[in-house]
Parts: C-alpha cells; structure tokens; sequence
C-alpha cells in the first residue's frame, strides 16, 4: 500500500505528452515513479520480505497505465527495498529515483577520494544527492547553484561555489587549474559545463538528448535510470546513518495531484514535492 510518492519533473513531462517521444504511445500513462509505503501482498516465491514491512520502491517502467501516484502499485521484488528506520515515508518517499540516479551517474566516472567532481543544479533534488554522496566519498564538490543557495549547497557537502549565471567554465577553472576530473549535469547546462572538464575525463548526462558532444577526448554518460534493489539498500542505509539529508519542500493529498503539478511547474522548489494517501 502506498503511502506517500515523489512528485518529480519526469512526471511532468509524462502528463504533457513526452512519454509517446520515449516508448509506445497508449490512451492512459501511469504518473510517479517514487514509492514508500508498506507491503500488502507478496507474489509467490518472493523471499526477504513480509506483509506489512516498510518499504522503498521504484517503478522504472513509462509504458503503463498505472504509477506510484496512485493507492497502490506492483512492483518486481528487485525494484523494492527496506525502507530507513529513521524517516517517516514521506521523507523516504523522496529517495529512490533521485537517490538512484545519482548513485548511477556518479558510477562510470570511477572518481577516487581527492578528485574534484563538478555537479550543476546542486541545490535540487537530484544535485542535491549527487552533492552528498560524491562529499561522503571524499570527492571535492564544486557546485553551481542560484546564489541564494550557497549556504545550502555547501551543508550539503560542497567544497566550493559558482553562482548560477556566471561563466561556469571560467570561474570553475579559475577555482581548478586545468578543470575538473568530471561533471554531472543536472541543470542541462551541457556544453558550457563540459568546457571545465579536463580533456579526456568524464561527464554524466542525466537526460537524454542533453549530452555535449564528448570534445577534448572526453567521455560522455548518458545515466539510465534502472531499479536497484542492492543500491537502494544502499541508499537506505546512507540515510540512516546520517549521511543523507532528505529535502521534503511541501506535501499534498492525492486528490489534489493537479495542484502538486502546478506547483512543480512553478519551479524554485529545494527538495522535493510529496503526495500522500
């Protein structure tokens, strides 16, 4: 049974049609992705859980009629895991999609404790994991972000600050002599971030059809969201021991999903809209 669900901008891009862009187009797509809630049923031979356990969960699938923004969803046993014992599920609600993607983007660019890792829009949802997790491996985080979120970013674990806006090459550099050992582009600056990159390292695109193309010799990673079941542990577990902060901006019943909708497209949210049943 759900109990509360992310509201994330892949979903707004979903109800306005992009889905038929992405996967077969059909008469009705499901909404939501995210999940915390606890198990109502168990489908034969699955092992590890029982009715009634807190979980975490995500449905990494667009071609269905059905998401998470719903009272109740079926999930593979490999897209679910042990929700974390200190949050409630409103909280837990906001970290397996972005959680997730982060853990992947951050994967294929096989930074070491000391390398320097540029991330764009670290002060949302998404740039905000990739900010903590890549501080809790002791890589040196330079993050762009609105001014007015620099105290912010840097509690979250930046080592040092751009203001949006300005020249992302230059002031990065100017930070970093020769640019940094990657990037991950949540704000889709694209070419203007991978110009701080050093040649021949690496960059994560985490939206399709954004990826610069990999000049200087650089290699470009376009992340594809998969469920997880072993990184979601993973993530559960960060969360617990207090590594990661999760940023709820505002919740909603799910009867007024349309509201959550207007509100994300108002932009200027830090964290993460929640519906709830």
């Amino acid at each position: 049974m759900i109990v509360a669900s992310a509201v994330n901008p892949i979903d707004a891009f979903v109800r306005s049609g992009g889905g038929a862009q992405l996967t077969a187009n059909r008469e009705q797509w499901g909404l939501g992705w995210d999940v915390a809630g606890t198990v109502d049923a168990i489908g034969p031979g699955v092992e590890g859980f029982s009715v009634g356990d807190r979980v975490i969960g995500i449905n990494d699938l667009l071609d269905v009629s059905l998401g998470t923004q719903a009272e109740y969803v079926v999930l593979d046993v490999g897209n679910v895991a042990s929700a974390p014992k200190s949050v409630d599920s409103i909280a837990a609600a906001t970290i397996p999609l972005n959680g997730l993607t982060a853990l992947q983007a951050l994967g294929p660019l096989a930074l070491e404790a000391g390398d320097t890792l540029l991330v764009t829009g670290a002060a949302g949802g998404l740039g905000g994991y990739i900010v903590q997790l890549a501080a809790h491996r002791g890589i040196k985080v330079i993050a762009v972000a609105g001014s007015a979120d620099e105290q912010t970013v840097r509690e979250l674990g930046a080592a040092e600050f751009v203001a949006r806006g300005s020249d992302v090459s230059a002031s990065v550099r100017a930070l970093i002599p020769g640019g940094v050992d990657a990037a991950v582009d949540p704000a889709l600056l694209g070419p203007a971030a991978l110009a701080a990159v050093r040649g021949g390292c690496r960059f994560a695109a985490v939206i399709g059809g954004f990826e610069p193309a990999p000049l200087r010799g650089t290699t470009v990673h376009l992340v594809q969201i998969r469920a997880d079941q072993e990184q979601l542990t993973e993530l559960s577990g960060l969360v617990d021991d207090g590594v990661l902060t999760l940023r709820v901006a505002e919740t909603y019943p799910l009867e007024q999903l349309g509201n959550a909708h207007k509100r994300l497209a108002g932009g200027g949210i830090r964290g993460r809209l929640v519906v709830t049943v």
